[in-house]
């Protein structure tokens, strides 16, 4: 359930021919077939905004996926303008980034304090100060010693792939059904969300291995008397059948999967995949690119599970907003030469000092309780509501990443009604997002307060006895 940019070409042209006597969704019908739903969601949306929607369909590339017709202008703390002047609750936080909201004036201050001196030096051709004491508090925050800097999330990963590449001299890597590393060629070897990201594309030697998806367990098991035969497959299954541990570099792995639907895993998952990569001396590679930076309460989303990776990647809410990813590792892991690998902006000076404001503010602010707290309080809201609406078939998630999966009767996947119910949604002014092949993701600013969080969850039970009338 998207906007397809290319089924809207016409979107301009078809407003100008619009008839007074026919609606906004009606005069869109013509010369696209949109479905009905997403042509409904459009007289919900002002003029300006559908003017914006029209032109941006022209001239923009139709691989982007919008699943409502959102047209920002603005935001402060937890709350998005539209540039028609409507105002949403904010539930997804721009995709786990905005952890310390928007327009937040301490990130604010910093970014005009360094816009004054300089934009961009090259980061990886001279010395700064911000990048540094970025990477200070990083090492302070995860305990690692080194750190290297890049734009977004799926750079972060190629950085790992090539780092684990490097130092064991293997190719072969090893991630999880239902994840999603990224959609640049490396990390898209690990990703294994939806065939429509993969298909047409070559990839890295990559086995993947089923994650511990308790409510719809691949193996058909119970938790906990399944012994979590799921980690052990990477010794019992892959090291046996496809990927040697000789040949393999690395295990990538997400401590709450994303976009896979925000599936938590129980502890003992991350320990057992922890403990089959010591015994084989293959690396284990955390990526906390939307789990990360307090997200889920502790700054690393797998110290929850008591577990050490050798490498974690950062990106998402580390950049406050602008484009910033992070590789961490330590010392003795990282240790290679210059010139292997680097880029031109990674390290940027106003990315620099937009995170680290962004970090010490979300460290000053207790945040890891905070959102442990208003996370159980999430949980706790969305449990009620499965009494009164048997499509929700299971509330699962931590600290602020919370996953709704819609299902039918038979409990079996129901795609169609979580659709619905995110249209609904922004029909009331929340904003949330899909994940997974049924899921409903809950990922607001970190700073949402309790009165925006109760009135969000007022509308969403509005919103679900709509969807499901």
């Amino acid at each position: 359930m998207v906007l397809d940019q290319e089924k809207t070409g016409e979107f301009g042209e078809v407003q100008g021919m619009e008839k007074p006597e026919m609606s906004r969704a009606q005069g869109l019908k013509q010369g696209t077939d949109l479905d009905e739903e997403k042509i409904e969601l459009l007289d919900f949306v002002g003029p300006k905004a559908r003017e914006i929607i029209g032109q941006d369909c022209n001239i923009m590339s139709a691989c982007a996926a919008r699943p409502y017709p959102l047209v920002v202008d603005s935001a402060k703390g937890s709350i998005i303008r539209d540039i028609d002047g409507k105002e949403y609750i904010d539930l997804v936080a721009g995709i786990a980034v905005m952890n310390a909201g928007y327009s937040n004036p301490e990130v604010e201050a910093a970014i005009s304090a360094q816009l004054e001196k300089m934009t961009h030096c090259g980061y990886g051709d001279f010395f700064a100060e911000p990048p540094l004491r970025l990477a200070k508090k990083l090492e302070k925050l995860s305990g690692y010693s080194k750190v290297f800097f890049c734009n977004s999330g799926t750079e972060a990963v190629e950085a790992a792939i090539k780092l684990a590449f490097w130092k064991t001299n293997r190719q072969g890597l090893i991630s999880f059904y239902n994840a999603f590393h990224g959609r640049t060629l490396g990390s898209l070897s690990l990703t294994c969300s939806k065939v429509r990201q993969k298909e047409h594309f070559p990839a890295f030697r990559t086995a993947h291995s089923h994650y511990a998806y308790c409510y719809r367990c691949p193996l058909k098991l119970e938790y906990p008397s399944c012994g979590i035969e799921c980690g052990k497959e990477l010794e019992n299954l892959i090291f046996r059948r496809d990927l040697s541990p000789e040949d393999t570099a690395a295990v990538f792995v997400e401590p709450v999967q994303g976009e896979g639907g925000y599936i938590v895993p129980p502890p003992e998952f991350h320990k057992e995949v922890r403990q089959i990569c010591t015994d084989n001396d293959v690396l284990l590679v955390s990526d906390e690119v939307q789990t990360g930076c307090f997200r889920t309460g502790s700054f690393l989303a797998l110290e929850n599970f008591g577990v050490r990776a050798e490498i974690s990647c950062l990106a998402k809410a580390l950049g406050a907003g602008l484009p910033m990813g992070a590789m961490l590792a330590d010392r003795e892991l990282m240790d290679w030469p210059p010139g292997v690998h680097s880029n031109t902006f990674g390290g940027n000076l106003i990315a620099s000092a937009a995170s680290l404001a962004s970090l010490e503010f979300l460290e000053r602010e207790n945040t890891e309780n905070r959102v442990k707290e208003l996370g159980s309080y999430i949980k706790q809201r969305l449990e009620e509501l499965q009494d009164n609406f048997p499509c929700i078939g299971d509330v699962r998630g931590l600290g602020l990443m919370i996953g709704l999966e819609i299902v039918k009767p038979d409990k079996s996947i129901d795609p169609s009604t979580r659709d619905k119910i995110l249209n609904e949604a922004f029909k009331e002014k929340i904003l949330l997002l899909p994940c997974g092949d049924s899921v409903i993701r809950f990922s607001p600013p970190l700073v949402i307060t309790a009165e925006e969080l109760d009135l969000g969850l007022e509308r969403f039970e509005r919103v679900m006895k709509k969807a499901t009338a």
